[in-house]
């Protein structure tokens, strides 16, 4: 296994409470294999990709517990300097905002380069060779005549090519690719990723891919783990999602895609908000906006329940509900 997550915890201490941010979070990515993480904006997606590479802002976050297991080591009692070392060289993150992460005073040739001068020990000159190979690897045009541009003279898009190709720098076997296709058009969200996924097969690397929205992974993705609140509210191969969700907010997720067959129809919209993390609900977190809550959903916390199928159907599969058999079958 190239990455297991196991029962991570993180909290946000503010002026009005502590944050609840990741509450128990478990998800393993092997090499060559892509998971894709869901869910709304505040689930806690990123708070974990943060704790996983290390560079969640101590304080005001906290990891209060579990494991990072990264190839067999728990990154989570490494020192500093060693963490160092393995982000960028062996683990590396693509950001959604691609204009806000690159330097702004210097070209992209110096940012591309530094990672070989400080990781490889290359002199300028060799670094900027590799710069322009890991352009043209990433598909930029004229990469030579280019690689003294600074980010602002280059489009959405090829600065989130420039932003794959300095996670792909030093050849890492994980990269996690946070939102990397949000602020950009739908030709060039496509382009995107089937650039990562060309990568991932060429390198065997594993992929964490964050994103808000199901339709981006249909085509990438493996496996698909949701996050509601800070929670795994349920995980499957990619196809058994799409094909029968076992959560009431996958299915509300699912239902919210635009669809061509629905052209004059109102738009999905699960009712409601997602809880304030410093007042998570009682039991299911998801109870007051879900159409099939009980009783006990809302007095006990649901664990992970191992989704039974007919004969045939993809092991693996599990949903956080009391009553994903319904969901599944409804």
């Amino acid at each position: 296994m190239l990455l297991e997550v196991r029962d991570l915890q993180v909290e946000f201490h503010t002026r009005d409470g502590v944050a609840r941010a990741v509450n128990g979070v478990s998800y393993a990515v092997d090499a060559g294999e892509t998971l894709a993480v869901l869910g709304e904006s505040g689930s806690g997606k990123s708070v974990t990709a943060q704790a996983v590479m290390g560079i969640l802002d101590m304080p005001p976050g906290r990891i209060t517990g579990g494991q990072v297991l990264f190839q067999g080591r728990d990154l989570l009692r490494l020192k500093e300097e060693q963490r160092r070392r393995i982000r960028g060289a062996e683990m590396a993150m693509i950001f959604q905002d691609a204009l806000s992460s690159l330097n702004p005073v210097l070209t992209v040739g110096a940012q591309l380069g530094e990672m070989f001068i400080v990781h490889r020990g290359m002199s300028r000159k060799q670094a900027r060779a590799k710069a322009v190979e890991l352009m043209d690897r990433v598909r930029i045009p004229a990469a030579r005549e280019r690689v003294d541009d600074y980010p602002h003279q280059f489009s959405g898009g090829m600065r989130q090519r420039i932003m794959i190709a300095m996670a792909l720098a030093l050849e890492p076997s994980l990269i996690i690719a946070d939102e990397p296709t949000t602020a950009l058009d739908v030709t060039v969200q496509a382009q995107v990723m089937d650039l990562l996924a060309e990568l991932r097969r060429e390198l065997n690397m594993g992929l964490i891919l964050i994103t808000h929205d199901l339709g981006v992974v249909a085509d990438v993705a493996d496996r698909i783990a949701v996050m509601y609140a800070g929670r795994i509210v349920e995980t499957a191969p990619v196809y058994e999602i799409y094909r029968a969700p076992a959560h009431p907010y996958t299915r509300g997720l699912l239902r919210s895609i635009p669809r061509l067959d629905q052209k004059g129809r109102e738009l999905y919209a699960i009712k409601g908000l997602p809880p304030n993390l410093l007042r998570i609900p009682p039991g299911c977190a998801f109870n007051p906006r879900c159409p099939m809550a009980q009783d006990v959903c809302r007095t006990e916390v649901p664990p992970l329940f191992e989704v039974a199928e007919a004969p045939g159907a993809a092991e693996g599969r599990r949903s956080a509900c009391y009553f994903w058999e319904e969901t599944l079958h409804g």
